[in-house]
């Protein structure tokens, strides 16, 4: 058994959740996620808590059982709170801007880089350097952070480009003369 399967999901106020056979579906404030179940994981509702259960070899389903846990548990978690990535933009003349569904970049390139932004995510940007990505997706925001964080890899000895906030950039060390 997984030990990250064996812990409950707690459902906080105004959420609930649909149990199908092949996936959970979560309701809540933010809005409404579909989580499918990998084959031999099930979920059931015990005292105001979702619970993994696992059908056949418990040995050979672990790693499934933790895996559908995590989602539904971001899932609930998403619906009710939500999940947000921010990133900062370091250059000089380096900046981006919203306008309606797209936001537009200006790294240092000589042209533009425009983005479309997905449904389900929104983008903010203050002055101009800082971006707040928001969703109630976890994966979705992550990966939309990460496209936008591929535009511009930080440089580590410049330290230039698009970073998330609180990334430290590590240089690699150099040759010892002895």
């Amino acid at each position: 058994m997984s030990r990250i399967g064996k812990k409950p999901i707690p459902i906080p106020k105004g959420v609930t959740a649909t149990i199908a056979p092949e996936a959970v579906e979560v309701k809540g404030p933010k809005g409404s996620l579909r989580q499918p179940l990998p084959r031999g994981v099930h979920f059931v509702e015990e005292n105001g808590e979702l619970v993994a259960r696992v059908e056949g070899e418990p040995r050979e389903m672990s790693k499934f059982h933790g895996l559908a846990r995590s989602l539904v548990a971001n899932a609930v978690k998403g619906v009710s709170v939500g999940f947000s990535r921010e990133l900062d933009i370091v250059g000089i003349g380096y900046r981006a801007e919203v306008q309606g569904r797209k936001i537009t970049f200006a790294l240092g390139y000589s042209h533009p880089i425009v983005l479309d932004i997905p449904e389900g995510i929104s983008i903010a940007v203050d002055k101009q350097t800082h971006i707040t990505v928001t969703g109630i997706d976890r994966q979705l925001v992550g990966q939309v952070a990460a496209n936008i964080r591929r535009l511009r890899k930080p440089d580590p000895y410049k330290q230039k480009g698009v970073r998330y906030t609180g990334e430290v950039l590590k240089k690699k060390v150099g040759k010892t003369g002895a």
